[in-house]
């Protein structure tokens, strides 16, 4: 079973690869930040409460997290493999989805991490905002925070698997087709 964790700051391009991911590979999507709209959308409990870290800036607490997605992972038994855009965001978090994945005998196959420079990541957001509607993506002060706290708080579960040998960096700027080839032959190298 093929498990990746696409790995990047935020407007580092997860998304965009995430979708050409899953149609090449057959792997269930599972983005964090998907399963928080759900939630918002639908007024969910969960959902005030991710809402008051999101609209700030800050990342949602590790426990709301990991028991959305270990529900996502019990739901999904058929599942050919998972491709994890946005998770996890903590050490904590990947030893979590460690342990959740050993239990259900699977492992993660490999990090693969989008490199964009700040000043692009900052155009991109911005862009983002204007199509998508996102008022976190249109706050200068907001997009910072964000960088800052991916930067602070993210950033050290890319050194996690790099201790386990399954740590990957990709240039996330080009083409969107050049980008997609290379993670694709990091892919396909597991």
């Amino acid at each position: 079973m093929l498990n990746i964790v696409l790995f990047g700051p935020p407007g580092a391009g997860k998304g965009t690869q995430s979708e050409k991911l899953i149609q090449k590979y057959g792997l269930t999507h599972l983005s964090t930040g998907d399963l928080f709209r759900k939630h918002l959308g639908e007024g969910t409990e969960l959902g005030k409460l991710a809402r008051t870290y999101m609209d700030q800036g800050h990342l949602v607490p590790d426990e709301v997290v990991i028991g959305m997605v270990e529900d996502k992972i019990a739901n999904s038994k058929d599942s050919k493999g998972f491709i994890f855009d946005g998770f996890p965001r903590t050490t904590a978090q990947a030893e979590a989805l460690g342990a959740m994945l050993s239990k259900n005998g699977m492992r993660i196959s490999g990090m693969i991490a989008l490199e964009v420079p700040h000043d692009v990541l900052r155009e991109r957001i911005k862009e983002r905002g204007k199509t998508s509607n996102r008022v976190d993506d249109q706050d200068e002060e907001k997009i910072n925070t964000r960088i800052k706290v991916y930067l602070d708080e993210t950033l050290p579960v890319a050194k996690y698997y790099e201790n386990q040998g399954k740590f990957k960096n990709v240039n996330g700027v080009g083409e969107i087709e050049e980008i997609f080839n290379e993670i694709s032959s990091v892919i396909d190298s597991y």
